[in-house]
């Protein structure tokens, strides 16, 4: 008896468990709670008016499927900046947000070597411009005894025709006339090599003013800085990057679109960009398509410029729409939207009476939104103040 009577109480604390389980469960799924207004039910609010300002229509309309591939915004033009020459930084004139004009100082390197090679030339282009002076002296020294000894030649020949002068007087008059006239191409050379010369250190000279300019970097072209690879005390070296300039008004998207829809996005296709930081879209143009997908994502790299506006920057997050087909939808302005807690509601004449009808939004566009649920469609609705 004992055992039929514990056995009968375990069977029913198993029931009353069970119970008492499915009890909790029914209460926290709400099913004891009244009052709660199910998705799509329609509350008749408090008397209100309605200006006819603050009146719309739900409508259907024709609305765009979009394929959006994920991009960068970044400059069409972007110049690294680096030093011609090997030398120490000694200071940096701007940093990162800068707008630059063309020719404007960036950076200084250290110029001391190099105002001392440019020293050491103009020195050395004195000295050969005195050796050049030297040896035009010489050349006129040289031409005054050729004609000095061209002159007593052809008098001693003279003499000598007239039987009034030796052979040996000739000779020696010859010998004398061909020594003179030997100096003078001496002389000529020596002019001619001083010259060059002089032109060579005119070279080396012009060589070290250029590395002397070199230790001052500017910039060639308009831009703004973004972007500052280097500090004051650095070495900089030929092809090191010490800054980074972009040109703020010429913008791209940069983004990578499935293989799919490469015929859609030839050059000189019109699509938009979205920017999601700014909360706008853009109109842009394609420019260029990498002709090269890429094997892993089977994506091609498309380019579009965009048009430069306040408070877009290189780097920044961007969408590139590309239309997919339409479909019908039911959409209403934003206006027409009204949140309680988490859940979306507007505002509906029904039976000359205005109701709250819970709905759910999709995408958003031009100051409209799509409803999924709640909504037909030619609905009179109210917008917020």
């Amino acid at each position: 008896m004992k055992n039929k009577q514990g056995k009968y109480y375990k069977i029913f604390s198993l029931i009353g468990g069970v119970v008492i389980l499915i009890a909790l469960i029914l209460y926290m799924g709400g099913f004891f709670r009244t009052g709660l207004i199910e998705p799509g039910l329609l509350r008749t609010t408090e008397t209100e008016k309605i200006s006819p300002e603050r009146i719309a229509y739900a409508a259907m309309e024709q609305i765009t499927e979009w394929y959006e591939a994920v991009g960068t915004v970044r400059s069409k033009t972007e110049t690294y900046i680096s030093a011609q020459i090997t030398g120490r930084i000694l200071k940096i004139v701007v940093r990162p947000g800068d707008k630059i004009k063309k020719e404007a100082p960036l950076i200084y390197l250290d110029d001391r070597e190099f105002q001392a090679r440019l020293n050491q030339a103009r020195q050395g282009l004195e000295a050969v411009k005195a050796k050049k002076d030297q040896a035009e002296q010489v050349l006129i020294a040289a031409q005054a005894v050729y004609a000095q000894t061209d002159t007593n030649y052809k008098r001693i020949k003279t003499y000598f025709d007239q039987e009034a002068a030796t052979s040996d007087d000739l000779e020696q008059a010859e010998a004398s006339y061909k020594q003179a006239k030997a100096g003078v191409e001496r002389a000529k050379k020596g002019t001619v090599a001083a010259g060059a010369g002089v032109q060579q250190a005119k070279q080396v000279v012009e060589e070290a003013r250029v590395a002397l300019g070199y230790t001052k970097i500017v910039a060639h072209k308009t831009g703004e800085v973004a972007k500052r690879l280097a500090e004051p005390g650095d070495l900089a070296w030929q092809g090191k990057p010490l800054l980074v300039l972009h040109a703020p008004a010429a913008l791209r998207l940069e983004a990578y679109v499935r293989e799919g829809l490469i015929k859609k996005v030839l050059p000189g296709s019109k699509l938009q960009a979205a920017i999601d930081a700014l909360d706008t879209t853009l109109g842009g143009i394609v420019e260029e398509v990498i002709p090269s997908a890429d094997p892993l994502s089977r994506t091609f790299l498309v380019k579009a410029a965009i048009p430069a506006i306040t408070g877009l920057y290189p780097g920044m997050f961007g969408r590139l729409l590309v239309p997919l087909g339409e479909r019908q939808a039911v959409v209403v302005p934003e206006r027409a939207i009204y949140r309680i807690g988490q859940m979306e509601v507007v505002k509906v004449e029904k039976q000359g009476q205005w109701c709250n009808c819970f709905v759910r939004t999709g995408k958003k566009m031009d100051g409209k939104v799509e409803i999924l649920s709640g909504l037909n469609g030619n609905e009179k609705i109210a917008l917020r103040e």
